[in-house]
Order: structure tokens, then sequence, then C-alpha cells
């Protein structure tokens, strides 16, 4: 993986209208200064934050207004409150929903989305821009950088990362030729057009994995689609401990296996294949024999090795790479409890919502 998200020259970008959403529910903590950020962007065109304040208790939309009267651009934020939800949506895509309602007077020709815990260097929204203008793209997206201070969050954050590169390789991802699709819902910059031609949010507003879920709409009418990491925005959320990561990777783990069980056996065998076998291989030499052992060897030292550059970005010790097989062990833990509380009828739970309940029944039951 090149982790090199931004444009190589200092070529300036194109003054498109650009009407940023941010979906916020209880982010108090990290609104204020995800808001400054957009407000404060090297952007030569016109630019607008819609904030739409889902429903918050701890005065998300207050502390959104204030931060936009400290950096003098309070006529530039829109704080927009949501509607009830409505059954059949997600509670983050009907907040989308609500703010680019109240951005169609702006007549934007791009769409940010992206999160109220994400602060954006001032350059990033004209790369952005720049990027979607070069290569002619109609949903550029970056893989922010994630919170990773805590011994859990290095341990398990950058394993994230590379997993879901694995995943969805940004080449691929770009090409025409190929069906996968991927975006990364913390910073999206898509084509108004875009957006049009696909029926709008609407298209896709029971979706857990909004942002994925965006991606192969786009590509689905033709539209080209771009996916990389960057340095340029990062995440504020911080991850206190195991179970909140555990929780991050549940809330979506059996949803992308499409709630299939024969797809779960399947992956716990890959699994265990691609990351046990290899050590277990050569810590038992006097079983397995010399040759086997040596197999089981080169095989843990290859992933270490594709698994370094990500660390490198992280700027943490190559020397956690062989720790790989670990963190995997980890998630695979968290894809079980995944299944697990889908079948329980608590599936995609967050913020106090069942997003992604065992049945249709189930999902008109969302709390506030």
């Amino acid at each position: 993986m090149r982790i090199d998200a931004e444009p190589s020259d200092g070529q300036s970008a194109s003054t498109w209208k650009i009407a940023i959403v941010v979906p916020a529910r209880n982010e108090a903590a990290t609104v204020a200064r995800a808001v400054q950020s957009l407000l404060q962007q090297d952007y030569a065109g016109p630019t607008h934050v819609f904030l739409v304040d889902d429903h918050s208790s701890d005065g998300t939309a207050e502390v959104a207004s204030r931060a936009a009267d400290e950096v003098g651009a309070s006529d530039r934020l829109s704080v927009v409150r949501a509607q009830a939800l409505p059954l059949g949506w997600t509670g983050k895509l009907w907040a989308v929903s609500q703010g680019l309602q109240a951005a169609a007077d702006f007549n934007a020709d791009y769409v940010l989305l992206t999160d109220a815990d994400v602060v954006h260097e001032p350059g990033n929204l004209a790369g952005l821009v720049l990027r979607a203008e070069r290569g002619d793209f109609d949903l550029v997206s970056l893989m922010v950088k994630l919170h990773c201070q805590s011994f859990a969050e290095r341990f398990l954050i950058p394993a994230f990362v590379f997993f879901f590169f694995k995943l969805y390789p940004p080449a691929w991802v770009a090409r025409a030729d190929r069906r996968t699709a991927a975006a990364a819902g913390g910073c999206m910059l898509v084509r108004a057009s875009a957006l049009v031609r696909i029926g709008g949010i609407a298209a896709i507003r029971d979706q857990i994995i909004d942002d994925c879920a965006l991606a192969r709409v786009v590509k689905s009418i033709g539209g080209r689609v771009w996916l990389g990491p960057t340095s340029s925005a990062s995440s504020l959320r911080a991850y206190k401990g195991w179970s909140e990561i555990s929780h991050m990777i549940s809330r979506t783990a059996f949803t992308q296996l499409r709630h299939s069980t024969l797809l779960l056996f399947a992956v716990i065998a890959g699994m265990l294949l691609t990351y046990f076998v290899p050590p277990i291989l050569l810590f038992s030499l006097t079983l397995s024999g010399r040759w086997p052992a040596a197999l089981g060897a080169a095989a843990w030292l290859l992933q270490s090795i594709a698994y370094w550059p990500t660390l490198r970005w992280y700027r943490i010790s190559s020397l956690w790479a062989p720790l790989l097989p670990l963190a995997a062990l980890f998630y695979l833990g968290a894809t079980v409890s995944s299944a697990v509380e889908y079948w329980r009828g608590r599936g995609g739970l967050w913020k106090g919502r069942v997003q992604d309940p065992a049945n249709s029944t189930a999902g008109s039951k969302l709390t506030s």
C-alpha cells in the first residue's frame, strides 16, 4: 500500500462551490475543532458547513456555533436540527439527508461528507477537489488517520487500516473494469451531479456500512471512485480500551459478511490459515518438521513485511509487525461477537440505536 494520498504538485484547485455536511450526535468533545478546521480551509471557492444535530443531549449544536463565532465564520455555518428518525433509515444517513436538504439552495458543485470528530488540515479540501478534477472522479475518499496513542490503539488500529486496504485495494477501487468499490466515511467528496444520478442519499438509506455502499452505487452508474490514505485529516475519537475497539469492529463486521453464517465460517478458516498456522508451524518445529517450520517462518516474515508500511504511516516501531497474528485473533473474535449480537437482535448498535436488526420488526425499535 502506497501511503501518499496528496497531489504531488502545487497547481491550485478549482473554485467550485462546496457544501460540507457533518452529521453529529453527542459530539461536544470534538465538534469545535472539527468545525473550525472546516471553516478555515485554504480553498478559493465558496464553502458552507451544514452541521446536523442528530438529537444530541450534550450541547453539540451550541458548541459548534460557539466554535464558528470564535473564528469569525458564523455566517458559513448552518446548524440543522434533525427531524425524528423514520423507519427504513439508519441514523447517520438520515442526518446526512437532512443536511443535504438544507444545502439544496446553496447549489453546490461538490458535497464533502465528513464526521464531527475529524480535523482537516487547511489544504485538505483543495487537495480533494484537485484530485477529483484531475482524475474526473465522482467520489474521492480519504482514510483519515485514526487516533492511535494508547497501547490498545497502537496494537489494533494500524491492523484495522491494514485489513481494510486488503479488502479494498485502492488500485482496484480506482479502476473502472473492477467491481471493487469502497470509501472511508470520515472524508468523502462527491459530485453533486453524481448524487442526483443515484437518486440522492436515499439510495443507501438503510445501509450500515454507508461509505462503501455509497461507493458501490456511484460506481454502478458508471461513476469513477478514488480511495486512499491521508495524513491531512485525522480523527479525534479516542478508543479508551479494548472493548471500545471491539465494539467499533463488531458493529459492522457481520454486516460486511452479508449476515452469512457460511461466510463467517469461511472467514474463521481463512484467518486461522493465514495468520495462525505460520507461527504454529514455526514454534512446533519438533512436531511439524524442518520444511513446514521453514514455510511457516517465511509466511510470518512476509506478512510482517506487508504490515510494516502501515506501522510506519502511524510512526510505530516495526517491532510490532510480528504481532499481527495476535491482532488478527482479536479481530476474529470481534467478528464472531458481531454475529452473536446480530442474532440477539442488537446488530449495529451505535449510540443507543440498533441499526442492523436480525429482522425487519426489530428494525423499528430504535431508541433516541
